[in-house]
């Protein structure tokens, strides 16, 4: 059977395949489009699963969020050029959407065929490195940040003692900024009595190293010296937690601080219950 350009044409739009492989593909079927589909996406797998140990240091994130959840992904994959196409930017999207709409909290099959998909296509190496749904119990709202074109995603998640507060803008505007504050601070724990005790550790044993090799403390006696370790390491620690934070919109007042003066104008308690924070690439 005669291959036409009217063949090789729609096997390309349905395939993304090249005109050559195309071709090919019809030519070795005898005509028969759809197993030519089927044909070029065998030969693209094969292709894709060589190139899956080709490094994947650019990629996107992506938010969804609903009224009692939100969903954020990292979809990773070779070069910028492919993180910032338009197909990669919406398969990004469909699936945050994908984990929220289904309550998923771990990467599925369905998940991974649909990157599969793409990664065929466009023939560059990609994968979905991680997922994350943050779901909001009675009496807290949720909000979410996206900060350079998909560089950096945000969820975080507002409680308060009087949930009818929670459904003013105030508050929308609120959880709104915490998760902006998040995205430009990269908290690392929500507070200090949250942050990991081998991080406070070896930062403890850093700071000794410094201050043993510092001559202006050589003469200092002990309880001096445990009073400046003191306040290096709670300095080091506001620094990591979230609600120790300068507030992103008042460097002049901590996070903490923010949420009770919040609070207080809108007769309630406001309290962060919880974040995510994600980077791609990192």
């Amino acid at each position: 059977m005669a291959v036409t350009a009217a063949d090789v044409k729609a096997l390309r739009e349905k395939t993304g395949a090249g005109p050559a492989e195309c071709k090919n593909a019809l030519t070795e079927t005898n005509g028969d489009f759809e197993a030519a589909v089927k044909l070029l996406k065998e030969k693209g797998l094969a292709a894709a699963e060589k190139r899956a140990d080709r490094a994947t240091n650019q990629g996107r994130i992506a938010v969804k969020t609903a009224e009692d959840a939100a969903a954020l992904v990292e979809l990773v994959t070779e070069t910028d050029f492919v993180a910032r196409n338009p197909e990669f930017i919406a398969l990004a999207d469909e699936i945050a959407q994908t984990v929220l709409d289904k309550r998923i909290k771990e990467p599925t099959g369905e998940l991974n065929d649909m990157v599969k998909a793409l990664a065929t296509k466009i023939r560059e190496n990609m994968s979905l490195k991680r997922i994350k749904l943050l779901e909001a119990g009675e009496g807290v709202i949720l909000g979410s940040y996206i900060h350079g074109e998909g560089a950096i995603g945000v969820a975080a998640a507002l409680g308060s003692d009087k949930p009818e507060a929670l459904k003013t803008k105030e508050a929308q505007d609120l959880v709104f900024s915490l998760a902006m504050h998040a995205a430009a601070f990269n908290p690392q724990a929500l507070s200090k009595a949250d942050i990991k005790p081998e991080i406070i550790k070896e930062q403890e044993e850093i700071f000794r190293k410094q201050m043993e090799k510092d001559e202006k403390l050589k003469d200092k006696p002990a309880n001096v010296l445990d009073g400046i370790l003191k306040g290096k390491m709670n300095k080091y620690l506001a620094d990591l937690s979230f609600v120790d934070q300068a507030y992103l919109k008042n460097e002049k007042i901590t996070v903490a601080k923010a949420l009770e003066e919040a609070g207080k104008a809108a007769g309630a308690k406001f309290e962060i219950k919880d974040y995510v924070y994600f980077k791609a690439g990192c």
